[in-house]
């Protein structure tokens, strides 16, 4: 017969290597990063399919800026000078944001048929504005507001205009450049031209704001100085009118000096006077703004918000972190077998061989030119009929492969183990003991008429029972199974069947049993073996149900002499 082999390796993990005190190493790390990679990519990439959907949604944001200098008034220390910037340039920006400023910047732009404006509904944080102003009472029915609308109350053309002039103000953004008496004024919109256009607009509506505020300075006080003009006018005639009777006859000097120099003063501080309020006419008549623009706003070339790189910059730090997070709680919370330091940890084993996946040419298939069947095993499992060949020397022929849960593939492994040893030389002889289902028997030997149960009964049909498959293999099928399963039968002493017996004909013997779980023929077959192997499935077996099935067996007596894990990935051989 041909035996083709595979490309798998096993590890063998001794107990004496792996320390449950052990501290964090770097290989630990890097099985993580092996084991978790998915869950990081995926939380990474949810976080990148989130930010690049935000921004393909979300509107561009330009910025565009204008700077203005302010000229300060003059004062005459420089301690006050100082206090005074601060002050001014701060009043200044209070009258750049007013709600004068940007009514008139949106009426100039017109800024009602904008649909940025116009369109949108009111905020909630608008709504909660209005209703905490008392600006919303009750609403009106129409064609009747005049009649029902309380003194006072707001029209709902003024409440629109008052919405435009709140998301205008929250689009321009008004600051001091550093100490200097710039002051920049930002706007942002959803179009670069917008932008340049409402800083620009706002700019230029303060100066016209400045200018007019002036000029009603410049009014209020000329009004002033015109009174003040009169009574000194007044007063300086009735100076010069005493000067001149005195003038007329002076008898005291003295008193003469005093009149002239009263006169003298007089006429110095009318003079003054009337100096100031000719300069007062005068900015009336030629207002100037206490601000120049030095640099207006132009379309900005590239938007400002969204922030791509950021945006995708900082997607990708927060997946990686999360990622990790939900990495680490299923890694700790995993109790599914994917590494074997679990199982040597949890159960205190000798060793743990770790086996890869099969392929679909590791099945057993019939061969239909000569009916004989050719069996398939893989390249590896040497190291495992090594272990076996070790516990023989030991006096551990008979051993027991038995799985955790069903499909874990402790058939196939015990097939694959037996056909190892058979070609190393040994006398192997591969019982099926896995009642109720056997798909030993089934593959292997599917037109056997009698076996295990027929033996259990007649020990001498075993050599009728047996089937030859090499030189130094034999299968032993398990046969009709009634309702008492082969290996119960042997744990209970009840036949005259003996492994004793066996030994002397054969140097290994394989027990093929059911899974744990399914049936608790391990527990009655196990004092009667050498030795147990317990397969668990990677990924699929959990490390509480692989204790429970090892203390189980433990308990009556059984000898585990390792476990096997089945179906593991690559990685975990490397």
């Amino acid at each position: 017969m041909n035996y083709v082999y595979g490309g798998v390796s096993p590890i063998a993990l001794p107990v004496s290597n792996i320390s449950a005190n052990s501290p964090l190493a770097l290989q630990d790390v890097f099985f993580f990063l092996r084991v978790r990679w998915p869950w990081i990519v995926s939380t990474i990439t949810a976080f990148l399919a989130i930010a690049i959907v935000h921004l393909a949604t979300a509107k561009p944001t330009f910025v565009a800026d204008t700077q203005l200098l302010i000229t300060l008034p003059a004062n005459s220390s420089e301690t006050q000078r100082a206090s005074a910037e601060d002050a001014f340039i701060e009043v200044q920006l209070q009258i750049a944001g007013s709600s004068d400023v940007l009514a008139g910047t949106a009426s100039a732009l017109d800024l009602a048929s904008d649909p940025d404006f116009a369109d949108q509904p009111p905020s909630s944080k608008e709504i909660a504005k209005e209703w905490l102003m008392g600006l919303l009472p009750g609403r009106a029915e129409p064609g009747n507001e005049a009649a029902e609308a309380p003194p006072g109350a707001r029209t709902e053309e003024q409440k629109r205009i008052d919405r435009i002039i709140m998301r205008l103000r929250g689009m321009v953004t008004l600051r001091r450049s550093g100490r200097s008496t710039i002051l920049q004024i930002s706007a942002a919109a959803s179009s670069p031209d917008k932008a340049a256009k409402i800083a620009n607009t706002v700019a230029q509506e303060y100066i016209r704001k400045n200018i007019q505020m002036n000029a009603q300075a410049a009014q209020q006080y000329s009004q002033w100085l015109e009174k003040f003009v009169l009574e000194q006018q007044r007063e300086l005639s009735e100076a010069a009118n005493a000067l001149t009777t005195f003038r007329a006859s002076p008898r005291d000097q003295f008193k003469l000096a005093e009149l002239r120099s009263a006169a003298d003063a007089r006429r110095a501080l009318f003079e003054s006077t009337l100096t100031r309020y000719t300069e007062a006419k005068q900015r009336i008549s030629y207002p100037v703004s206490d601000a120049t623009i030095v640099s207006a706003a132009t379309p900005p070339l590239s938007k400002e918000r969204p922030r791509s790189s950021l945006i995708l910059g900082f997607s990708i730090a927060v997946g990686t972190g999360a990622g990790l997070m939900l990495a680490m709680i299923r890694h700790v919370g995993d109790r599914r077998i994917i590494r074997a330091r679990q199982l040597v940890q949890a159960a205190g084993l000798k060793s743990v061989t770790v086996l890869g996946r099969r392929s679909a040419a590791s099945s057993p298939a019939a061969d239909a030119s000569n009916g004989a069947v050719t069996l398939r095993t893989l390249d590896g499992m040497g190291e495992l009929a090594a272990i076996v060949a070790g516990l023989r020397r030991r006096q551990r022929t008979v051993i027991g492969i038995v799985a955790v849960n069903p499909g874990a593939g402790a058939s196939t492994t015990a097939r694959d183990l037996a056909i190892l040893t058979a070609l190393s030389g040994s006398r192997t002889l591969l019982i099926d003991a896995a009642a109720p289902k056997s798909s030993l028997s089934a593959a292997m030997a599917p037109q056997a008429a009698i076996g295990l149960v027929d033996v259990l009964d007649d020990v001498g049909l075993m050599e009728k029972a047996v089937i030859s498959l090499v030189p130094t293999l034999q299968f032993l099928p398990l046969g009709n199974v009634g309702r008492v399963t082969p290996a119960i039968r042997i744990g209970s002493g009840r036949t005259q069947w003996s492994f004793d017996a066996l030994k002397k004909k054969y140097d290994t013997i394989l027990v093929d049993l059911p899974a744990f779980s399914a049936s608790p023929d391990a527990n009655a077959i196990a004092p009667e073996l050498d030795g147990v192997l317990v397969v668990t499935a990677y990924g699929r077996t959990s490390v509480d149900d692989a204790v429970r099935a090892i203390d189980s067996m433990r308990n009556v007596d059984g000898e585990i002499l390792g476990a096997v894990i089945n179906n593991a990935p690559a990685r975990m051989l490397r």
